[in-house]
């Protein structure tokens, strides 16, 4: 490695904010700006998330521009670019390049009626490996499907059907390339090879988006070359014409090595806007039938993945409704995140028996479930359940680590701990408790954009392997012991409520969710 100072800008998009970063080849952020979306998206009926594309590519160029006037010297320095993003949000292209419509994010919770069958001998196959409800769920979930049911002016524009990276990507270098592993989500991709299925029609798995492969991007190797800053973005970000950009990935996997992970004798925990748990393989292996292992940001490995849809989105949640509202003359106290956090070692680990599941948004396992809340009594506070809120995302993803290890053959016996919930000590114990295994942070919680930049730095040759690269830029600061009289508790919880919630409450979720598409039709047509 060369002894002089190198640096790699990292464009980091998350649900709630961009990142614009410089890091050092030692890991640490030596400049960093950050644009809070205002509003990260709009709702036009219940359960609907859009937005202009393009805003967020605004905020990109407020944060960039003043990067590089706080740091004229050192963006000079700069060697190349990477850019990590949200994943499963699709923008529609006209032929022309402009955005058709606005863009529907992944927190949206619309769905397609997929009236058409899919052919018989296929449908045969789902039923028989019981995918049925998997597979309608997930043609149900495609937004492709949904406009194209429901929007077919729109639809009949369409030349091209991109992740939202990949329209970052093509506003900054005017190319319309990006890696395998940002398109996690609704696409017809065959993961295990890293391209698009041929002709995703014929195909049993690709078959249920209706997305044709002339409609999507090139499909380009993670750590390549994609293309270089245009004079065009120059104006509009302030970043030098012709700096670099190379192919990264999702803001997972990006999450997961700016962890430090590259195997699978570890785990990731996110606390961000939705959790989830995730780990490193080389070899291909599925997180769940028709969950497939991602390609992970480092070339040659792969991400299982399990996600909480709206996980610590929830804490926001909680703090919105309930946080500051008078509800039968009761005051609900006006009380900051810190505050409740502050106010976690008040309430006994378990809640008293309170007990939540935290599917607030459909999963793909369960595509039936919504939340659920069991164990009230008099005594139950809003901290109780607000520490349930947090307890519930950590057995939901402890729950997801166990499903891994019996896929692996092997215990997996360290955690790693990012995101917004991480700065939180209390937060973090009840992961170690819950999990009844060491949990660490690292150096920052911005670990995505630590992830877009190590990538940076292995795309342009300053490592050799991932081994050396998070070596040298990933450093464990804090550990977090569980207590292993309070894993007994949760043990105790885990085994005899929280596993047993979903296959009691099944047959109800189904009757809710119809009597919640009967509503949906009538908002809808009423509009």
């Amino acid at each position: 490695m060369d002894s002089k100072e190198r640096y790699i800008l990292a464009i980091d998009f998350g649900t709630q904010s961009v990142r614009v970063a410089i890091y050092d080849q030692n890991g640490d952020d030596v400049a960093m700006e950050k644009e809070k979306y205002s509003p990260a998206y709009y709702s036009t009926l219940p359960n609907y998330a859009e937005q202009d594309p393009h805003y967020y590519y605004e905020c990109l160029c407020l944060c960039s521009n003043r990067l590089v006037k706080k740091n004229p010297a050192l963006i000079k320095k700069v060697e190349g670019i990477t850019l990590t993003c949200f994943r499963d949000s699709a923008v529609l292209l006209d032929k022309d390049r402009n955005v058709i419509r606005p863009m529907i994010i992944w927190l949206d919770q619309r769905n397609a009626e997929c009236k058409k069958p899919l052919p018989l001998l296929d449908r045969t196959i789902f039923r028989l490996i019981g995918k049925s409800d998997t597979i309608n769920f997930n043609r149900k979930r495609a937004i492709s499907n949904w406009l194209i049911e429901n929007e077919p002016e729109n639809w009949a524009k369409l030349d091209k059907y991109v992740n939202v990276s990949t329209y970052f990507i093509y506003l900054l270098t005017g190319e319309l390339k990006d890696s395998s592993s940002n398109q996690s989500g609704h696409y017809p991709i065959d993961f295990k090879n890293k391209r698009w299925y041929p002709h995703p029609e014929k195909n049993l798995t690709g078959q249920i988006f209706s997305l044709d492969a002339t409609k999507l991007c090139e499909i380009v190797p993670e750590g390549s070359l994609i293309g270089a800053i245009t004079e065009k973005s120059s104006k509009e970000t302030g970043l030098p014409v012709g700096l670099k950009m190379y192919a990264c990935g999702s803001d997972k996997s990006c999450e997961t090595l700016g962890l430090g992970i590259n195997t699978d004798k570890v785990a990731a925990i996110s606390y961000g806007t939705a959790s989830s748990v995730e780990t490193t393989r080389k070899k291909y292996t599925e997180s769940e039938p028709f969950l497939p292992g991602y390609p992970s940001c480092i070339p040659g490995y792969y991400n299982m993945d399990i996600q909480i849809y709206r996980g610590y989105w929830m804490i926001n949640w909680f703090l919105k409704e309930f946080g500051g509202k008078k509800s039968d003359e009761s005051l609900i106290s006006d009380v900051s995140p810190m505050e409740f956090n502050s106010k976690l070692k008040e309430v006994p680990p378990g809640c008293d028996g309170l007990v939540l599941q935290p599917y607030w948004g459909p999963g793909l396992s369960r595509p039936l479930a919504k939340g659920a809340i069991i164990g009230f009594s008099d005594s139950i506070t809003q901290e109780h359940f607000y520490r349930a809120i947090i307890e519930g995302i950590a057995y939901a993803l402890r729950e997801g680590l166990e499903h891994f290890e019996k896929k692996i053959h092997h215990k997996i016996p360290e955690l790693r701990i990012s995101g917004g919930g991480s700065q939180s000590d209390e937060i973090c114990q009840i992961t170690a408790d819950v999990f009844g295994r060491p949990v660490y942070r690292v150096q920052t919680y911005e670990t995505s954009s630590l992830g877009a930049a190590i990538a940076g730095f292995l795309a342009i040759g300053v490592y050799k392997n991932s081994d050396e690269a998070i070596a040298k830029m990933v450093r464990t600061t804090t550990k977090f012991v569980p207590n292993l009289e309070v894993t007994k508790k949760y043990d105790y919880l885990f085994e005899n409520a929280y596993m047993k919630m979903y296959p009691s409450l099944k047959g109800i979720y189904k009757d809710i969710k119809r009597f919640n598409h009967k509503e949906e039709d009538e908002k809808r047509h009423k509009k």
